[in-house]
């Protein structure tokens, strides 16, 4: 309860922007809708102008005036200029009307007002609409006003947190967490569609009025650096886009819940499942299931402090399809080894583990892309429906889409005596390139704050972190590996841009066994991609490197099946 109230509390504020913003635009469009039966009548200006108010930041403008008109035989002295009242600085609204009202007070101080018949003692100058002010405060009414609402109903509609030391949790935490009280898991697809049209939603809303405000920059003030200004608009509909995309997976695949088995997934046994998705059934198609262990953890302190994750553990496997009611059934299994973290039902603490189940295809048209958070703890259970033919059937074709991606990434060349294993530099072009291409942006930044701006310990904190991310992502852009055998003696050389920059060797006799560890991760939201090294090992305990950034734990066995046969180790 106090968790909700507090939140309440932290929500109401932007609640009540919200409602005072509905207010004031409702009060512009009840005025504008009464003043459009006003009559007019021609008045005398007095005084006319514009106010400057000087903030910490800008300055704002309220246009005035102070005028008599003459209704029916009546005189009455008015001094409002427009339907909204009060300074901004909203476009030149308040500076062009000033200015036009104190032109017209020196040349010929007769204008016309609008009068109102029912009340001769309301009038006003300008009665129309003032639609950037409007978007303006459009937009702090449904940002502002729609966070703070929707926290509101969220808290208050979340169930009650569960007490642990009940006897029914401590025997079975996985029901601690209200999506997890049957085996039928749903997919985060739903909440990430509604989640993508409200954040589009609202970046387009921030942004809306930047290309009237950059236009006016460009063209009448040639501030050429304000079209910078027009990527926001551009970013919206990039992120509308990708609402629309989401919106047509998720029309096409369905809810695909998985329903596991057993339930919870087993720690030291299976995690398996079926999914059942609306696409009709084609054998031909390749489902790929993808199995992480994800550590959560607070890092930093402060006002630096943020969540992040980190995969612990990770595996993949080709589903089994078949065909059922509603198109293609996915049948799977994982072999989860002992020694792995549980899930944390309540995600309770700075540091909690979760399991991540992950669908993915490559499919004609719309692709599909499902995420399901499961239960995973150490029961050491099996399961019962999903028998080991199952599992054999799609064994072939997993086999295949492996060797194929081994060889995708190992180029073998053989004279007959040497055989050589090439592992080539430009692996992860997409992200090595965006951790450059971002890293040199902080290293500019922090180059500007010491030369132009004088912060040099700043500067030189931020300018740092950037090169050093840039160096690491240009290191591993530009490095390969080569990995060779001529019978007797196996050799493997890192080298950088060509250039050999380590050597190691190992004799073929003394070979004893491959280990496999993890190596670099990348992560793109919620999803975790964990690259697995190879790592032979001889009698006397020495190490070479013989394989590097195969991606999942079953993937990296295939692997070394591949290294053993290439290389002609076998494992005492």
């Amino acid at each position: 309860m106090k968790g909700r109230i507090f939140v309440t509390l932290f929500a109401l504020p932007f609640f009540g922007i919200g409602v005072w913003m509905l207010w004031a635009t409702g009060n512009s469009l009840h005025d504008a809708w009464e003043m459009s039966s006003w009559q007019p009548t021609e008045a005398d200006l007095i005084s006319a102008g514009y106010h400057t108010h000087s903030g910490d930041d800008s300055n704002t403008y309220e246009a005035y005036a102070t005028y008599t008109y003459t209704f029916f035989s009546q005189t009455y002295t008015g001094d409002r200029v427009s339907i909204s009242s009060g300074a901004d600085n909203i476009g030149d609204y308040q500076q062009d009307t000033g200015r036009r009202l104190s032109t017209a007070l020196s040349r010929q101080p007769t204008i016309n007002v609008w009068v109102n018949p029912d009340n001769p003692h309301e009038a006003v100058i300008d009665r129309g609409l003032r639609w950037g002010l409007i978007g303006f405060k459009s937009i702090f009414l449904f940002v502002f006003g729609g966070v703070g609402l929707g926290l509101i109903i969220i808290v208050w509609r979340a169930p009650k947190e569960k007490d642990a030391s009940q006897p029914e949790f401590q025997a079975s935490p996985w029901l601690l967490n209200t999506d997890w009280q049957t085996n039928i898991i749903r997919s985060s697809s739903r909440l990430t569609m509604w989640a993508a049209w409200a954040f589009a939603a609202i970046w387009s809303l921030i942004s809306a009025p930047l290309p009237f405000v950059a236009y006016e920059e460009i063209v009448e003030k040639q501030n050429y650096l304000a079209i910078v200004a027009l990527l926001f608009p551009v970013v919206g509909i990039g992120l509308i886009v990708w609402a629309i995309k989401r919106t047509n997976e998720w029309r096409r695949f369905g809810a695909t819940p998985v329903v596991l088995d057993p339930f919870p997934g087993s720690i030291g046994g299976h995690v398996g499942g079926t999914i059942d998705t609306n696409l009709p059934y084609d054998s031909n198609n390749k489902f790929l299931l993808t199995l992480t262990s994800v550590h959560s953890y607070i890092s930093g302190s402060g006002k630096n402090r943020s969540r992040r994750e980190r995969a612990t553990w990770q595996d993949e496997v080709v589903a089994h399809t078949e065909l059922c009611s509603t198109g293609t059934r996915l049948i799977f299994r994982f072999d989860v080894p002992d020694g792995l973290s549980k899930s944390d039902a309540q995600r309770s603490g700075d540091s909690y583990d979760l399991w991540r189940l992950g669908l993915s295809a490559d499919l004609p048209g719309i692709d599909v892309d499902r995420s399901f958070e499961i239960p995973v703890y150490a029961t050491a259970r099996t399961s019962r429906g999903i028998t080991d033919f199952k599992v054999e059937a799609s064994q072939s074709t997993q086999d295949a889409v492996y060797d194929k991606a081994i060889r995708n990434l190992v180029r073998v060349e053989s004279d007959g005596i040497l055989k050589t294993l090439t592992y080539p530099m430009g692996r992860n072009l997409v992200s090595n390139g965006a951790a450059i291409l971002i890293g040199a942006t902080f290293a500019a930044c922090g180059w500007f704050l010491i030369v132009q701006e004088g912060q040099r310990l700043f500067g030189s904190i931020f300018g740092g972190i950037g090169l050093l991310v840039a160096i690491a992502a240009f290191y591993m852009l530009f490095k390969s590996l080569d990995v060779s055998s001529d019978g007797t003696t196996i050799r493997s050389v890192r080298r950088l841009f060509g250039i050999p920059i380590r050597r190691r060797e190992m004799h073929r006799k003394n070979f004893l066994r491959f280990e496999q560890s993890t190596g670099m991760q990348t992560q793109s939201g919620g999803k975790h991609v964990m690259f697995y090294k190879v790592i032979a090992i001889d009698r006397n305990g020495d190490e070479i490197l013989v394989g590097e950034a195969f991606k999942g734990k079953s993937r990296t066995d295939a692997a070394i099946r591949f290294l053993s046969h290439e290389l002609g180790l076998a494992e005492s």
